[in-house]
């Protein structure tokens, strides 16, 4: 059953549905306080001159014609709504042979004003207040003028009404709007943060290049007199990790626009050797270097953790592995252990996939995908992942850092249930690991 379906019917109700009902329930009340129901003596209200006449009731029927024309245009146009709703309940007043516009002739009124409040800018909904209490006041006075009894008392209770559900509506809009300014804010929060845990990352990244790039220049320092061959060998690694790690940074860096000011960054050391060493020191064991950054290598690890905390995680790889430049690579590791994250947290499912597609030797394809909460599973963790049980921004992280490697992202339900993930990352042509 889809979302929209399973919503209640009073939320898939239009302002307009709410207006037309409003207006035909006054009406109904209207009519009954004028008839003589079982049990009654005689009717509540005494029915006016023209009330059953074909000029009343040709008077209510253009009423109600208005009213419902009125309750159609409140979703596209609610300030011409709510003049037709004015109209209606203005002529609605004179076959009933009342004083004032009664109060049930207004409910249909009261729901334009608060939609207008609730929904249109602060100008728009200060036109309508003094719209809805002008023509009040305004028959009020066209009766007083002309010497004819007015319902004062009536009038007041209606305006009471309008001014409480416009209040009522002006702070629904205040609400709404203070909620959507938090979102974005925590959105936006959540993308300076990611910037700068890759930032970090990449600076983590450049430090084990460097690093390997250090190593590799103290060997060929020390080899390149009687070991020429060794010397341009290592050389050769090191002109790769330098290109590579140049373009990491070009990817990368390019697309920030924040930068990580909180960490230092770090040092490497390059160790000290004797300066005059025999060849053979290359069979000796070399300084450890930094440690790598994770990547995809480390997925069967990430497995293994995901499964220790309930969810079973299959790892697929379609197509030959190649090399992957270190930012692209950690950035699909970070994805999938978002995702996967996501799936322990939100989904109430107790197995995911990964799929990682080598095929296409442009892009690198990722998918994370879940069946949902199977029919005896946990409630526990039964959370909608983009709304009420998590913050949702995970997914704002991932597609902050799909989007600064010019990749796509893409999350959302499953058609046949669960949650799916997928991101395609471009990969340089003729990339090559740092």
């Amino acid at each position: 059953m889809s979302a929209t379906s399973a919503a209640p019917l009073r939320k898939r109700m239009t302002p307009g549905w709410w207006a037309a009902i409003a207006w035909l329930a006054g009406l109904l009340f209207t009519v009954l306080l004028r008839l003589r129901l079982p049990g009654q003596e005689s009717a509540d209200v005494l029915r006016g001159v023209v009330f059953l006449r074909w000029d009343g009731l040709t008077m209510l029927v253009l009423a109600t014609a208005l009213a419902l024309r009125g309750s159609a245009l409140l979703d596209r146009r609610p300030t011409a709504a709510l003049g037709h709703l004015l109209a209606a309940a203005v002529l609605c007043s004179f076959p009933l042979g009342v004083t004032a516009i009664p109060l049930a002739q207004y409910l249909a009124v009261d729901v334009a004003l608060y939609t207008i409040a609730s929904h249109r800018p602060t100008n728009e909904s200060d036109r309508a207040a003094f719209l809805a209490v002008g023509v009040v006041l305004g028959h009020l006075a066209v009766r007083l003028l002309a010497g004819w009894s007015a319902g004062t008392t009536t009038a007041l209770a209606v305006l009471s009404t309008a001014g409480a559900v416009w209040l009522v509506g002006r702070s629904a809009r205040q609400n709404r709007l203070h909620a959507e300014e938090t979102r974005a804010r925590a959105a936006e929060q959540a993308v300076i943060a990611e910037r700068l845990r890759i930032a970090r990352e990449m600076h983590d990244t450049v430090a084990h290049s460097i690093g390997i790039v250090a190593l590799q220049a103290g060997a060929a320092r020390l080899v390149i007199d009687k070991r020429p061959e060794l010397a341009r060998e290592a050389l050769g690694e090191i002109e790769t990790a330098s290109r590579e790690t140049l373009a990491g940074l070009r990817r990368m860096l390019g697309a920030l626009r924040t930068a990580d000011t909180a960490d230092a960054p770090d040092t490497v050391a390059t160790p000290a050797t004797p300066a005059d060493v025999s060849p053979d020191v290359l069979a000796e064991p070399a300084p450890p270097a930094p440690a790598a950054p994770p990547g995809l290598a480390s997925l069967d690890r990430l497995a293994e953790t995901t499964g220790a905390a309930g969810v079973r995680v299959t790892v697929r790889r379609v197509g030959a592995p190649r090399p992957l430049p270190p930012d692209i690579d950690l950035s699909a590791f970070r994805v999938l252990q978002e995702s996967v994250t996501n799936v322990v947290r939100h989904s109430g499912a107790d197995t995911c996939t990964i799929t990682v597609d080598h095929r296409d030797p442009d892009t690198l394809a990722l998918t994370v995908e879940d069946p949902g909460p199977g029919p005896g599973a946990a409630t526990g963790r039964r959370r909608d992942r983009a709304g009420g049980g998590g913050s949702g921004y995970g997914l704002v992280g991932m597609r902050e850092r799909v989007g600064l490697l010019h990749g796509e992202f893409t999350a959302g339900p499953r058609p046949g249930g669960g949650f799916r993930v997928t991101a395609h990352l471009p990969v340089p042509s003729g990339a090559a690991p740092a």
